[in-house]
């Protein structure tokens, strides 16, 4: 690098620093785009494929759609005699409601393998009994922070015809609370055991579980494998048998909305980056010589040879991108760390200020590429514009 490039950087309005503001801008926007897709993918991987995805499968019933399988007791049990199946969870919905204290309706779902509840308080057993529910710290108005450990009265809905019904009581103890922000099936669940699950549903519906179970089966239900090697066999193996089965691991991994939006908008801004930073370099060199012809031609007259020229330019578009990358890279984290907290509650998943840092090749690229492909531009811009003659040029600017 020439040393007159910074004395030339700081003081001349027409040197290459002009390019800085813009350069910025795209460097800013790679480095964003690059912590909020990290951000997405470290929840997923450390929340979702971390806590056993890797080994799920996750099977759907769909309403009136005779070509997939309904979850059916009797369905449930083919699903667990594939071979490699170590278990299946269905899924039942219901409601459960304040039977005295408190103004508050919650869904009910089965707590299954899948379910990595964030818990404030209490513990969640590796197995939920038939007598007990994990609820959220806070719903519709009411705490149920004070109440861990203890044993509620709750009201569901027994079905006696169509459009009515009574209210029935069922005692559980609640076992832990979760934090609320955590809304993967929805705001307000209140998580139970398989079976009691499946008991409020069939009460809803007006049947006995057993009979339940087998006539209107599971609204999903998830399957765990006994090795992550096995999960594609397993998945073909129950899609050949009619079930809508699909690899937790490859529904979380292709995350739809912010996420791949920002994976596709990292991966195109690199190439922005790259092809604005060359362009940039070529207009604006090309444009900062033409400008300082006069000045360049005294300087050969007095003895600077063109390659002098194109070092001190050179020199000028380095220390302009260098500033640039410095500038979007900082730019970028900052926004990108600002962003973890909608970026939660988009995903549902608990997006810390690490997660959401750009991973150190993006960092680099936002770094370097503004001064690599300035300085490539700058050789290019600048060809023309040194080729005068200095005699003439001078002569031309008095």
């Amino acid at each position: 690098m020439s040393r007159w490039s910074l004395c030339t950087w700081k003081r001349d309005g027409r040197s290459l620093r002009s390019a800085v503001p813009a350069l910025a801008v795209l460097a800013a926007l790679l480095t964003t785009s690059a912590g909020v897709a990290s951000g997405a993918a470290g929840a997923v991987e450390r929340d979702v494929l971390g806590s056993g995805g890797l080994t799920q499968i996750e099977l759907s019933s769909f309403e009136g759609d005779t070509s997939v399988r309904s979850l059916t007791a009797s369905a449930l049990r083919d699903a667990g005699t594939v071979p490699g199946v170590r278990q299946v969870v269905g899924d039942y919905t219901s409601v459960l409601y304040a039977e005295e204290n408190g103004i508050y309706d919650l869904t009910s779902h089965t707590l299954t393998p899948g379910d990595d509840l964030p818990v404030r308080e209490g513990v969640v057993p590796a197995e939920l009994g038939p007598q007990e529910v994990v609820l959220p710290a806070q719903a519709q108005g009411t705490d149920f922070t004070p109440l861990v450990g203890r044993t509620v009265a709750f009201g569901h809905t027994y079905a006696s015809g169509a459009g009515s019904g009574t209210t029935e009581i069922i005692k559980l103890k609640i076992v832990a609370v979760y934090d609320p922000s955590w809304q993967t099936d929805g705001p307000g669940v209140a998580y139970l055991s398989e079976d009691t699950a499946a008991f409020l549903a069939a009460a809803r519906a007006g049947q006995e579980t057993a009979a339940f179970r087998e006539k209107e089966g599971a609204q999903s239900a998830v399957v765990v494998v006994e090795h992550q090697r096995q999960v594609a066999a397993v998945t073909d193996a129950l899609q050949d048998d009619g079930f809508s089965a699909s690899a937790v691991s490859d529904r979380v991994r292709d995350l739809p909305g912010l996420f791949g939006v920002a994976d596709l908008a990292t991966r195109g801004g690199v190439l922005m980056l790259a092809v604005g930073a060359l362009g940039l370099g070529a207009v604006r060199a090309g444009d900062s010589a033409r400008a300082r012809l006069g000045q360049f031609a005294i300087l050969r007259i007095l003895g600077t040879g063109r390659p002098e020229l194109r070092r001190i330019l050179f020199g000028e578009a380095v220390l302009s991108g260098a500033v640039a990358g410095l500038a979007g890279a900082v730019i970028g984290t900052g926004s990108s760390v600002a962003l973890a907290g909608p970026l939660s509650d988009v995903l549902g998943l608990p997006i810390t200020v690490t997660d959401a840092l750009p991973g150190p090749a993006w960092t680099a690229a936002a770094l370097l590429l503004p001064a690599a492909g300035l300085a490539a531009g700058t050789l290019l811009g600048s060809r023309e514009a040194l080729r005068s003659d200095p005699y003439l040029t001078a002569r031309a600017h008095g």
